[in-house]
């Protein structure tokens, strides 16, 4: 059933997203974003709000599998595909447009940087949703 897809891999999603974030921007870029990245808007770790952002990983997690179900999309190099396409005009649009209009980037190369990171942190999480998608019996 097309709902039971849906439902596990925005679950599947939104885990996934919420690691690979935690990985990606919580370790790896850690000092690149501290140095590259106006630090006035972010929230000390301590104060993070823990609800929002599980909620925010969990919608973006059912947003793909709804794209995945409307095209048909399974597997995880299908799934890995699709969400890379999305990744990318996304955060070039999202960078490109908060680069425009605010200081959160401290230089046109964090752009560089958050555009190839973004894509690979949606790939991954496409690829898990895509699997998982495939892997539910119609």
């Amino acid at each position: 059933m097309k709902t039971n897809k849906i439902l596990l891999g925005g679950i599947a999603g939104g885990v996934a997203l919420f690691l690979l974030g935690w990985l990606i921007y919580g370790i790896l870029l850690m000092n690149y974003t501290s140095a590259n990245y106006n630090q006035c808007m972010n929230r000390p770790n301590m104060e993070m709000i823990w609800w929002a952002l599980i909620l925010s990983n969990l919608a973006y997690g059912f947003l793909l599998s709804f794209i995945f179900s409307w095209s048909n999309t399974t597997g995880i190099i299908s799934g890995a595909k699709i969400a890379t396409i999305i990744g990318l005009l996304f955060s070039i649009s999202i960078d490109l447009g908060y680069y425009s209009m605010t200081t959160m980037y401290l230089n046109p190369s964090a752009i560089i940087v958050d555009v190839i990171s973004y894509t690979v942190y949606l790939a991954i999480a496409g690829a898990v949703i895509g699997w998982v998608m495939g892997m539910v019996k119609k």
